[in-house]
């Protein structure tokens, strides 16, 4: 039995812009690991089954679609240990199907290379490509064409996931995005976006990346009066996170944020 953690993402930047001929939206988003991660559990079996978490879908596609690649049957049994939340704007499920590609490939006679994997994890959803990689990576197209960038991981983070009923699809995110034309200055955005990694030296230089063009919310606000030196919606939500440079201060904001909903305390990996 083979074993992986999958972990959590943050969106540290989420600029959108126009959708493109395929349907899909044009985005530039920094992705960055963290510490919150769901259990991985792979193992050789007569049919595919998938254990643990029975909402799985994604998982279950991307071993079907490795399997239909090498032109084998698709004989795994996968367990997930779940811990990130579902829905949550944190890419649980994308880490998930990476984290089970990158095990059962390497499980292969004739294991794929990263650029195949990155083919089939591309088909599955924008954020799968990125759990592929290692680091901090800048995603541009649709999301899955990715390049590392350099940037301070010297900080605490607190996660927060609101008690504010079930979370908006989505699609119905983008959707309103649409409607308010938010694409219109995509291209402003943009520059302005990499013009502020650039200036990044220091963890409180984050504060610089514009905030989420999707979603907002007054949790975040709340943070950062709470002494998070950065705070935003994390991809089309609803979790909020709140960069701290010290961990007591992002341990008191995450036990005085727990009426507002479930916390966790983590780091960048």
């Amino acid at each position: 039995m083979s074993r992986a953690k999958a972990f959590a993402k943050i969106n540290l930047a989420l600029v959108v812009g126009p959708p493109r001929d395929d349907g899909k939206h044009e985005v530039v988003t920094v992705l960055q690991r963290v510490d919150l991660s769901d259990d991985i559990e792979l193992e050789p079996a007569d049919v595919l089954t998938v254990e643990g978490f029975e909402a799985d879908t994604l998982l279950r596609n991307a071993l079907e679609a490795l399997a239909e690649t090498v032109g084998m049957l698709p004989r795994w049994r996968a367990h997930i240990e779940k811990r990130i939340p579902v829905a949550a704007g944190l890419g649980g499920g994308s880490s998930d199907a990476a984290s089970a590609l990158v095990i059962a490939n390497a499980e292969l006679s004739e294991p794929l290379s990263l650029a195949e994997l990155h083919r089939i994890a591309a088909r599955l959803g924008a954020d799968v490509p990125f759990f592929l990689r290692e680091g901090t990576q800048l995603a541009t197209g649709d999301g899955t064409e990715l390049g590392p960038v350099e940037l301070p991981r010297d900080y605490v983070v607190v996660l927060l996931l609101p008690d504010s009923g079930p979370k908006e699809s989505t699609k119905a995110v983008y959707r309103r995005f649409d409607e308010r034309d938010g694409p219109h200055g995509f291209d402003e955005r943009r520059a302005g976006l990499l013009a502020s990694i650039r200036r990044v030296q220091r963890s409180r230089d984050l504060a610089r990346l514009p905030r989420n063009d999707l979603v907002s919310s007054p949790l975040a606000e709340q943070l950062e009066e709470l002494g998070a030196f950065r705070a935003d919606v994390s991809g089309a939500g609803p979790t909020v996170y709140g960069l701290f440079e010290h961990a007591d201060d992002a341990e008191h904001a995450a036990t005085t944020l727990r009426r507002a909903g479930r916390t966790w305390l983590v780091r960048p990996v």
